[in-house]
């Protein structure tokens, strides 16, 4: 299955210091279709910092989702929404190779309890659900 990665690009700020920010909100896992079903639903909810009080609001779909233009007293704000495959993301586990001819057991979290390693003040180095495989 693929990766979609669920991208949101807001202006924030005001005057001089109106930049654009960009955050990944979410992943779906599974059709383009489902992903950007997920980010329009995500896009009609969306409520941007500025403006504060919009006089007028219009949401438009492009080809790879979706912008949102929000009128203000003094100036006009955008935000935008899109979804994109996931092609490479340096913080993933690597992929877990199955050995020829051998059935890959089912995957087990490991048993509760605290771990070892802590810091001096008692603060696990590894919290205990690293490594689950039961967790989205």
């Amino acid at each position: 299955m693929t990766t979609w990665g669920l991208i949101v690009e807001t202006t924030v700020g005001v005057a001089e210091r109106k930049h654009t920010e960009t955050h990944v909100v979410a992943h779906v896992i599974g059709t383009r279709e489902d992903a950007m079903a997920e980010l329009e639903k995500r896009a009609r909810r969306h409520v941007p910092e500025h403006p504060r009080m919009p006089k007028r609001s219009r949401l438009f779909q492009d080809g790879d989702g979706f912008l949102l233009v929000q009128d203000g007293s003094w100036q006009s704000f955008s935000t935008r929404f899109t979804v994109a495959r996931l092609l490479h993301d340096s913080a993933a586990p690597p992929p877990e190779e199955p050995q020829a001819g051998a059935e890959a057991p089912p995957a087990e979290p490991p048993a509760p309890g605290p771990p070892d390693d802590r810091y001096d003040d008692g603060v696990p180095m590894r919290p205990n659900w690293w490594g689950r495989r039961d967790l989205p």
